[in-house]
């Protein structure tokens, strides 16, 4: 449920769900006999300040749902209560950006595809986090303690956690057509990445800059620690508001020999711009790895 009328420069979603269905990142599908949530975030603009709050109470305990029963319990889904806050700067950048030579009289198949540009946008932010109850283990777990150098506490005896962490994203965005003509009019292609955590960016970073002043050879884990997480994408037009869209994300792993650089997961897409709507697509995906597809309808999407 959509509270937006209530607060209008934030959102507000109370969502309730038994069982609610989640999805980890093997892929593998869990059922949480009962999931409530609360989420309240500001309204996205180009640039400034935003926050993000969320709140969600787990209940029961989380079944596999058509995978492998030997699959471990995502331990975020065990049972208890979760909440989180993020702030965050936003700041994009045009670097070129064509409003010229539109076709008059001519209305483009999307409002917000319309306009040739190259364009950098920057977020940096902060996250907290505290848990209470079963979910709270997986501050402990070893795997994520690694991903992650943030402050930390956790009390096994009460079931309790606490974290904080730095992260932040960089965007570089081209197009290239107006979208207004029915041949090749909309050529699109996007690169992000992602700094989940800050913290252990910052300490594999002075690690590196460490080893290149006195000379030594870097560790592997550091280079990793530093390497992005990269998502990839491109757009083209086909004919009329049909385009072809894919969409990849891209593992930077310099402890592979066989695969520096590897394709980890790809989104074939087939969007239909809904022209009369002046930012809408209805869009048609496939996932080979996880061996999904879906229809959806997507409005004021870039």
């Amino acid at each position: 449920m959509l509270l937006g009328s209530l607060l209008p420069q934030q959102n507000l979603t109370l969502a309730a769900s038994w069982p609610g269905l989640f999805v980890d990142k093997q892929g593998v599908y869990w059922d949480v006999p009962l999931s409530l949530s609360a989420d309240l975030a500001s309204v996205g603009s180009s640039s400034g300040l935003s926050y993000h709050l969320l709140l969600q109470q787990n209940s029961g305990e989380p079944k596999c749902f058509g995978g492998d029963e030997t699959n471990d319990v995502p331990l975020a889904l065990l049972p208890g209560l979760c909440a989180k806050a993020a702030i965050s700067i936003k700041r994009s950048i045009d670097a070129w950006r064509k409003k010229e030579d539109k076709l008059k009289m001519v209305q483009p198949y999307d409002a917000f595809l319309s306009d040739p540009h190259v364009s950098f946008t920057g977020i940096v932010g902060a996250v907290a986090s505290g848990s209470l109850g079963d979910c709270s283990k997986r501050i402990s777990v070893p795997d994520e303690t690694r991903k992650s150098n943030a402050f930390r506490v956790f009390h096994e005896r009460n079931k309790f956690a606490a974290c904080a962490d730095l992260f932040a994203s960089v965007t570089f965005t081209a197009q290239h057509g107006n979208f207004q003509r029915l041949f090749l009019d909309l050529t699109r292609v996007s690169a992000r990445l992602d700094i989940s955590s800050g913290s252990l960016f910052l300490r594999g970073a002075s690690r590196l800059a460490q080893d290149f002043f006195f000379s030594r050879r870097p560790d592997l884990e550091t280079f990793c620690d530093v390497c992005p997480d990269v998502i990839v994408s491109l757009q083209q037009q086909i004919v009329g508001p049909f385009s072809f869209r894919v969409e990849s994300s891209v593992a930077i792993d310099p402890r592979s020999q066989d695969h520096f650089v590897r394709v980890d997961d790809s989104v074939f897409a087939i969007d239909w711009a809904l022209k009369v709507l002046g930012s809408a697509k209805a869009t048609a995906w496939y996932s080979p790895k996880h061996q999904e597809a879906m229809v959806e309808l997507r409005f004021f999407e870039v």
